[in-house]
Order: C-alpha cells, then structure tokens, then sequence
C-alpha cells in the first residue's frame, strides 16, 4: 500500500516537472525568433529606410472608420521618433452618446509625416475602446446611522434597477509600443502571434513590413477607472510610448491573449485585472520567479490536500489532537471565505479558500465521529471502553478552551461592537462577516493554542499529520510572496504571516519531542503495536 501512494506521489511530481519543463520550452520559443537566414522568402523591416513619421489619435464612437468625418483629433506627434519615449496627458471631450452609457474609441495611425492617415497607403493604425462597462461598486454607509445626506441625493438621482446595471466607465490610460528591432523574418515560419500585426508592402523586388504598431491593454487597471455620467464634458487621457523589443512584444501579446481567455472563460474584468498586475506592475525576472513559485506553489497544494485528506481517512481516534481546533479551523475557513465572497476577491485567491472550505466541512464530520465528547453516540464508550489517552486529550482540549475563552470572546464582542460605531458597511450582512473575519485574522494565532496545549501536555506530536504540516508550511512560505502581489483584503494579507509564526512554533515542539516508538501515531497505531511481518520460507 505505501508503495502505491509512493507511485502515485511520483508520478503526480514527475508530471509537474514536465510541465514546467515544457513550459520553459514554450517561454523560450517565444522570447527567441528564428532570423531569416537568406533567400527570396526574407521580409524586411520598413523603419529601417528611416521614414519620417507622424503619430495621431483620434476618438469617435463608431466602431469602423470609412472616412474622416465625425472623428476629433485628440493628439497629433509630428516628427514623430519611435526611439524616443514620452507621456502627455489630454483633455477629451465626451460625446453626449457615451454619456448616455455609450462607447468611445480611440484609433491611432502611425503615418508618413504631412500626409493625412486616409491618403497613406503605408499608414497602419489600430483601435482601442477608452470606455468599458462595469458595475459600480455598492456603496457603504454607516448602519446605526444611516446613509448621509450626499448620499441620498446620489441614490435619489438614480433609479433602484440602475444601482446594478453595468454603467460606461472611462479607461484614463492610453499605452503604446512600436517595435524597433531592425529584425528580417522569414516569411516561410512567421510567427503567428505578431503575422496579425503585420502589414507587409512590396517596394521593388522586396517585401517590407510596415512599422508593428501595438496597444498595451495590460496597463488599463480597474482601480483606474472613473464612471462616466451625463454631466461629463471633458475627461483626462493619458497616451504614453515607448519602443518595445520583439521578444516582449510577442510575450506581451501571449499575455493579453491568455488575459482574455480568461474572460472569455467567465472571469470577471476584475478577476482578469488582478492577473493584469502581476504583469503590469512586477520586474519581468521578478515575472518568471513569480511563475516557478505558482507552480510549486500549485504542487504542494495539490499534495497537501491529498495528505490531508489521506491522514483523516485513515484515523481511527482523536487521540492527542484537539477536537476544539479543528472545530475552530472549519469555522475560520468558512468563514474567510464567505468574506472573501462578500469582498469580491480575485478568484486566484477565492477559489482555493472555497476548496479548503470544503475539505474542513468533511474533516469536522470525521473528527466528531471519532471524539470522545460524542462519547454517547460510541457504544464502546458507554462500557468505558474510550482509552484513558482519548480521555486525558479531551479533558486538556477542554481546560486550554476554557481560558482561552476568558481572553478571546469580550475581544471579539467589543472589536463587533467598535466597527458597528465607526466603520461603514453594505449590509448588516457584511458587518457581521467583518466582525467573525477580524475575530478569525486578529486571534486565529490563540485559537491554535488548545492544540499547542494538547501537544505540550501529552509531550508527543506523533499524532499530527506532518505530511500535510510540511506541504502547507512551504505554500504558507509562498503565500508570504503572493501577499504583495495579488491585490487581497489587507486583514487576509497579514494572516499569511500570522500562518508563519503558527508553523515555526509546531516546528519547534516536533524537535522539542522527539519520536517515541511507544507512543500511537496518526493512525492509531504504535510502533510495538504493529505486527511483525511474516518471514517468507526458503
């Protein structure tokens, strides 16, 4: 039998190798791009007979631009230098169509300079939407007192069914990249990614490729978006350059494409931008450290819920483990992740804490089969059957609780009753999640101690499962390095560090005690107790 859990654990890491081992193969196809190596089939780059450009930018809300008409030129860049970087900011006047939750586009031409982009037969542009539709954000008020004087006015000035419909939201950010690399491609194996950005003109027996204008929508984020309404005459862009190499072109291409596989999957703009961060707003070695610490971050998720769930399977008491605990670590767990619902968390951090849920729902149902306090519902029990170490577990379970107890619930009631005077809400339902949330960030630490009280009084550890400890404590490690880049409720960023300290101290009683082969283990069994292996006959 341990062999076949041996078998399986290997082969579940020898998958992950090759993923990762053909992922760095993928990573490397697409940062590196194979030169022409000579012949007719070669494509030459356009920006290499040194043009003189112009840059403009134009917004309309049509879709698909005919013609000039009903455009507004917002920015025009003569002498327009793809080595050199800048950022200007401009004022756009709103059309009364997007302020009625309409659409407004943006269409960038790179062009010949002093020629119009419709009378350029070598111009290439590109369009963007400066607008998207959300759903603003539920207001909060103070529940004792009621909502404010401004904001009455505001939810007055809005019909009831409007307060949850998607509303035109302005995208402050306009990112453009020209990629500068003097590079020949082989028109036999062009990459498909960046083929769809290119616009190939012959002049004389040679084919050029006209400059590879690109939009980086990686850098629009959500906690920059400003709601549009009817009185909106005029609003800020920002359109920003800068060149742009051909390896990162094409990974930044891959990355917005993976962004809205995403979407196209059920992710909200919100989920997707949380995503966006990651790539946005972190170093690109920082980016492929970030990608290994997933991975193993994914790992050892994966092994520890299969420990977990092995060590509970095969329990058959709760000799030395604290009843109380694991109630608690089923409530917390819950709990966390009915907050994390209610904040609208990222579903890279909602969906493992809704999987972990599950499993400490199932945990507690075994736990309370097995615990001495159910002692009624045990028939071995009712004849006095239950160990005396079943019984000296429970009764230090109970003695840790009662004075944790004394500390831990007038600390709670008073933090409730403090956020209920001074801290607004949505509902009474989020207070009340607020209120077990904090109770669960702020004392999750004290209410290990029963536990730590168990071990400290029984002076064994054997009955923990060390796998599943040992596989949590590296991801709790990794969670540490998450914390400052997934955007997450700051009370859920500071348990990741609170889990730390929970970790080290467990570390610290394991070689405080060392093993004793008297003493039962996580299966019930002791060493002696186990019997001996029949020898095979010669």
């Amino acid at each position: 039998m341990w062999s076949g859990r041996s078998s399986f654990t290997s082969l579940v890491v020898g998958v992950f190798v090759v993923y990762v081992v053909h992922t760095c193969w993928v990573m490397y196809g697409i940062v590196y791009t194979r030169p022409c190596a000579g012949g007719g089939n070669c494509i030459q780059p356009y920006l290499a007979r040194r043009p003189k450009l112009q840059l403009s930018v134009y917004t309309t809300t049509r879709s698909s631009l005919g013609a000039e008409n009903n455009v507004d030129l917002v920015l025009n860049v003569e002498d327009f230098d793809v080595e050199s970087k800048f950022e200007r900011t401009v004022n756009v006047s709103v059309p009364k169509k997007t302020r009625n939750n309409g659409t407004l586009y943006a269409y960038i031409f790179l062009h010949h300079a002093g020629v119009l982009p419709w009378h350029d037969g070598k111009q290439v542009h590109l369009v963007s939407p400066l607008t998207t539709y959300m759903v603003p954000k539920p207001e909060e008020v103070n529940l004792l007192t009621g909502e404010s004087a401004a904001q009455q006015i505001e939810a007055e000035s809005k019909p009831t069914s409007a307060l949850d419909e998607p509303v035109s939201h302005w995208r402050p950010r306009l990112t453009l990249n020209v990629m500068v690399d003097d590079f020949v491609f082989d028109g036999s194996s062009l990459p498909a990614d960046v083929h769809r950005y290119m616009k190939m003109v012959q002049l004389g027996k040679t084919v050029h490729y006209l400059p590879i204008l690109f939009i980086d929508q990686l850098s629009n984020r959500v906690k920059d978006l400003m709601a549009i309404n009817r009185s909106t005459a005029e609003l800020p862009l920002t359109v920003s350059y800068d060149k742009i190499s051909l390896g990162r072109l094409r990974f930044w291409i891959h990355m917005q494409d993976a962004v809205h596989a995403l979407q196209q999957f059920g992710f909200s703009e919100k989920d997707a931008d949380e995503v966006k961060g990651i790539f946005v707003d972190t170093n690109l070695y920082f980016l492929a450290l970030t990608f290994f610490v997933a991975a193993f971050h994914l790992l050892f998720d994966f092994l520890a819920f299969k420990n977990d769930i092995s060590f509970w399977k095969k329990k058959k008491s709760m000799i030395g483990m604290s009843t109380k605990a694991v109630l608690w670590r089923c409530f917390s767990t819950v709990v966390i992740f009915l907050f994390l619902l209610d904040e609208q968390t990222s579903l890279l951090v909602l969906v493992p804490a809704g999987v972990g849920a599950a499993i400490e729902l199932w945990k507690v149902k075994k736990a309370l089969k097995m615990s001495v306090v159910w002692r009624g519902l045990r028939p071995e029990c009712q004849f006095g059957a239950c160990s005396e170490s079943e019984r000296k577990t429970e009764e230090y379970d109970t003695q840790a609780m009662k004075y944790l107890s004394y500390l831990l619930y007038p600390l709670c009631v008073g933090g409730a009753v403090y956020s209920l005077l001074n801290v607004k809400y949505k509902s009474w339902y989020s207070w009340l999640i607020n209120s077990f949330v904090n109770g669960v960030y702020a004392f999750g630490f004290l209410f290990m101690l029963p536990q730590l009280f168990v071990n400290y009084k029984m002076k064994s550890v054997a009955h923990l499962p060390w796998k599943a400890f040992t596989y949590k404590a590296f991801n709790t490690f990794i969670d540490d390095v998450f914390a400052f880049i997934i955007t997450m409720p700051t009370s859920h960023r500071l348990a990741c560090f609170r889990d730390d300290v929970v970790f080290l101290v467990y570390l610290y009683q394991r070689w405080l005690y060392p093993v004793d082969r008297s003493r039962v283990n996580e299966f019930g069994e002791s060493y002696e107790e186990r019997p001996q292996r029949k020898l095979h006959a010669d």
